[in-house]
């Protein structure tokens, strides 16, 4: 399956051949780096993409991962999803993303790097 490491800005369509090739049917799954602002996308598996992302500079602590459900709306088509987001060290407790802030950082980034039109 391709990856794709994001750091500037890409239209929505783009991800499609991601979402079309990917095992999971209509998601792809993606792992966004907080502080770095940069994300990889169309990943086999979540800890593909950290590893990825983890051999290019970026740090354990800064990567979630999600799932981008690309024929959805802005406002519902990122799901905070993945076993790399359990993180009892950083006080998340659930695959989930527990804080508020983070998931409102993932959300900025990915709507900053992928336009809708």
């Amino acid at each position: 399956m391709p990856t794709k490491i994001i750091e500037q800005q890409v239209q929505k369509s783009d991800l499609h051949d991601l979402e079309l090739k990917s095992r999971y049917g209509n998601l792809v799954k993606a792992v966004v780096d907080v502080e770095r602002s940069i994300m990889i996308a169309g990943v086999a598996m979540h800890s593909d993409g950290e590893e990825v992302l983890l051999e290019n500079g970026s740090k354990q602590a800064d990567l979630w991962g999600i799932n981008l459900y690309l024929q959805h709306s802005e406002e519902e088509w990122i799901e905070y999803d993945s076993v790399i987001n359990l993180r009892p060290s950083q006080g998340n407790y659930s695959r989930g993303v527990d804080d508020p802030a983070i998931r409102q950082k993932i959300r900025e980034i990915v709507n900053q790097l992928v336009k809708s039109i």
